[in-house]
């Protein structure tokens, strides 16, 4: 069993978003990622590396064993952790339904933006915990786009972002499972969870938050998916370009824009 097909595709344009997007959301989703010296920890779902080089920069004496089931994004992040001088991470091209890997042999399993684009999660986080020993942590990071809120409001802008929902659904996945991640993790067997918001918010006083949150990461992902919406049908060429210019207007000199995040922490059963 694989993955759905990535809603966002796999375009040049795709991988600079997604290292915006880790760039700017570092303190914030990963200020407490910290694993024990000597600890073999897995990253599944990997992609272009974007925070595989967070990682692994931030646990230097770590053993990191990323995955991905894209070839091509394998290259780009084996790139990435090159260029960052970074020795601590082996790649594999592996399908995390189907992990190469023996039964607990790794101490921590990390998974960001994976979980919204499978069709079945909670068997995503069974397999997963095969891999991992008894007593060691799952991290999990979801957004959610149902959390977005900004000014000025707006009904096209609004209808734009359901166009990206709706097209992840359409393709197996879900865009709103932040807030499905407690409930997963304990229907999954997993102890001692603990999930905690990690809220967003830009407006022009945080300059670095606008630029590379709401316009290079959340507008820039919307924008992703306008040619299947509207040849869909979802919105009309008109209405999508109105749309789009109502969401820059947030990241203008009167906007906010407001998101969720969501990380998971819990413990295998031992």
């Amino acid at each position: 069993m694989t993955s759905n097909p990535y809603v966002h595709g796999y375009s040049p344009r795709e991988a600079v978003r997604l290292a915006d997007q880790a760039r700017t959301l570092t303190e914030l989703l990963h200020r407490d990622e910290r694993f024990p010296a000597g600890s073999r920890v897995l990253e599944t779902g990997c992609g272009t590396g974007a925070q595989t080089v967070i990682l692994a920069r931030n646990n230097p004496a770590v053993d990191f064993v990323s995955v991905d089931i894209s070839q091509d994004s394998l290259n780009q992040a084996r790139l990435a952790v090159k260029q960052a001088g970074l020795e601590n991470v082996r790649f594999e091209h592996a399908d995390l339904f189907q992990l190469p890997f023996a039964d607990a042999t790794f101490d921590a399993v990390f998974v960001c933006f994976v979980l919204e684009h499978l069709s079945d999660p909670l068997r995503a986080l069974t397999a997963l915990q095969r891999v991992l020993r008894p007593g060691g942590s799952l991290t999990v990071i979801e957004g959610d786009h149902g959390s977005a809120y900004f000014h000025p409001d707006s009904i096209l802008a609004r209808k734009a972002i359901q166009c990206l929902v709706d097209l992840q659904q359409a393709d197996g996945g879900d865009s709103l499972i932040g807030r499905r991640l407690y409930p997963l993790l304990h229907q999954a067997g997993l102890t001692e969870i603990e999930v905690s918001p990690r809220v967003v918010y830009a407006d022009p006083s945080r300059p670095d938050m606008v630029e590379g949150f709401t316009r290079n990461t959340f507008i820039a992902m919307v924008e992703g998916v306008r040619e299947k919406a509207v040849r869909a049908g979802m919105m009309d060429s008109t209405s999508w370009r109105q749309g789009i210019e109502d969401l820059r207007a947030t990241a203008g000199p009167e906007g906010i824009f407001n998101y969720t995040f969501f990380k998971a922490r819990a413990l295998k059963a031992a």
